[in-house]
Formats: C-alpha cells, structure tokens, sequence
C-alpha cells in the first residue's frame, strides 16, 4: 500500500525557509523532513514570494490556494450557469431547465444541476439584488402553492358529464383528447379559447372578439378543424356559458362537474402559462393573432417533467407521425 500523501505544514514550512537560508540543499531538506526533494522543490516553487522563499508568506499563499480550491460555482460551473440563465430568461422553470439538461446529457455530470440548486441561487439572500425571481412562471419572491380557478354553473343542452368519459381519456394512455377553456381579457371584453391535449400538453390558442357562445364555438371549430380524426377525438370543458353551443365544436364534449377546475388541470396549468405573457388586467385588444401564436410556440417549445423533459411539440409530433400525419405549420 502506497504512503498516503500529507500536505507540507507550517512547521516545516518555518524549518525550510531557515535551512534556505543556511544554503542547506534542497535533497538534504528534504531528508531532513521525510520528504521527496522534488516535493521541497514544488513547496519553494510555488510559495515563494518576489523570489524568496519566507515561511510567513509560503503560509498565506498556500492557505489562499487551499482556499480559491474549494470554492465552487454556484451553479456547478460556468457552462451550466449560462445554459441556466439563458433558458430562465425564456421562460423555463427550474424544474424543465434540469430535467432537460439530464435528457440532453445523461452520461456528463459536467451537465447535471438539481432544480433545487437553482432555486438556492435565485433566492439567495446575495442575488437579492439580481431579483432573479422576476424570471420565474410566477414572479413570486417566495415560492407559493398554486390552486385551481373555480367555474361557475351554467344550463348546458346535451351536456355530457366527465363521468361517462371513457377510462382511456382520464389516464391518458389514448392521444387525441382535449381540454377547453377561456381566459378573459381586461373588463370581460374578448379573451382567448385554450386547447390542450391531454396525452402531449401540446396547446393551440385564438382569440375571440367576446365570450359569447356563438364567437367561441367558430373559434373553437376553427382551430380543431386543421386536425386530423385521429387527433380530436374529444374535449373537456367547463361549465361557462360560453360553451353551450358546443355541439358546433365538431368534436365530442365531456363537462367537469361544477366548481371543479382541478378535473381539467392541464387545461389550468397551461393557461397559467399563457398568463406569464399576458397577466390579468391585460387588455387583449392591443395583440394581434401572430402575436399570441409566437406565446404558444413558446410554450409548446419548453421540455415537461411529465414528459420525462420531451417538449410538448416533440410529444405531440411524435404521436402524430405515429398516425402518419403532419402538424401544421400554423400550430
């Protein structure tokens, strides 16, 4: 078994820079000491100062050198502090920004950051400063829990409740079932009608002039209309009223039982996203069509935990060239 290595000590350190200065060599030094004579040599190499070897100053640059060594990035290294804050600044989560990093490079530790080690970062009291939290979903100082938005009863005509809804749609092992609903704009005036597929969260959006039955149908059959059968085979809704013509959707509907917005969380979790963009109080009516559809490829573009870290458009890409068809360019 090989000796174990001990590091050079103060004490020594002092016997060195007395016995340098008897013009002792450095091979008898280092028998003096125990030690290699090219392990001296290094210790005077590295420590000394303007050219002479002074234990007091062999000392400070060593404890300086053991100290810079263990210091360490506060996001592992600067390549994963780059990738970290550029993709914080698009709009990811801890949470997509770690799990994507683990699916890209699974075999490079160099690569790998828990989503806790960039939470730390962010609400470090030193980044206070930096208020990193302004790029988080939720621009929250303090993580918060979240909780769904309640609906409101509404006379539905055929309505059908989530109840009957076949087993294959609630455990999201069949592809093509949806999840609908509407987000406001400034004082009720328009809003936008919400898609979301349960099986790949991949999200379509438009927006409507008002809330009115009539307006959110045409829109609504619009955007399932570019759709293969395949991929619309139903869509489950809320109890607005603004959904009760939805025998005009042009796709089966299912209705959440009332007050219940956790019965369609993925539609509420997406439209959480769609929030990010355009808070509450946001009047709609300054934003063109384009505009909403650059947020949604956006979103369709950031890797999901409940896609083991695959994006929502990969997701949904991936389901429809099972069925040999194209996405849309316009989704």
């Amino acid at each position: 078994m090989s000796k174990k290595h001990k590091k050079i000590q103060p004490d020594e350190r002092d016997k060195i820079s007395i016995w340098l200065a008897q013009d002792i060599s450095i091979r008898e030094i280092g028998r003096r000491l125990g030690r290699s004579p090219g392990s001296i040599s290094d210790e005077i190499k590295r420590n000394s100062f303007k050219g002479h070897y002074v234990a007091i100053h062999a000392q400070s640059k060593a404890n300086n050198r053991a100290k810079e060594s263990r210091k360490r990035h506060p996001l592992k290294n600067s390549s994963v502090y780059s990738y970290v804050m550029k993709k914080l600044r698009s709009g990811w989560s801890p949470e997509q920004i770690s799990g994507r990093l683990a699916l890209k490079k699974p075999d490079n530790p160099h690569w790998q950051i828990h989503h806790e080690t960039i939470y730390r970062y962010i609400y470090d009291p030193e980044n206070k400063a930096k208020e990193l939290w302004e790029y988080l979903p939720r621009k929250q100082k303090r993580r918060k829990k979240k909780y769904g938005r309640k609906t409101h009863r509404s006379r539905i005509p055929d309505r059908i409740s989530i109840h009957q809804r076949p087993e294959s749609v609630e455990n999201r092992q069949e592809f093509g079932h949806w999840e609908g609903d509407s987000i406001e704009s400034k004082n009720h005036k328009g809003g936008i009608h919400t898609e979301v597929e349960r099986k790949t969260r991949f999200m379509i959006a438009s927006f409507v002039k008002d809330l009115t039955a009539g307006e959110t149908t045409n829109k609504a059959s619009q955007m399932f209309r570019g759709l293969p059968k395949q991929a619309k085979k139903s869509t489950t809704l809320d109890n607005g009223k603004e959904f009760v013509k939805h025998k005009g959707f042009g796709i089966p509907t299912y209705f959440c039982d009332p007050y219940s917005s956790w019965q369609r969380g993925t539609n509420e979790n997406s439209n959480g996203l769609i929030r990010r963009y355009l808070p509450k109080k946001t009047d709609f009516s300054k934003f063109e069509q384009w505009e909403l559809n650059d947020m949604i490829t956006e979103i369709n573009n950031r890797p999901r935990k409940c896609l083991g870290y695959y994006k929502p458009r990969e997701a949904f890409e991936r389901e429809l060239q099972s069925i040999s068809v194209r996405i849309p360019s316009r989704m």
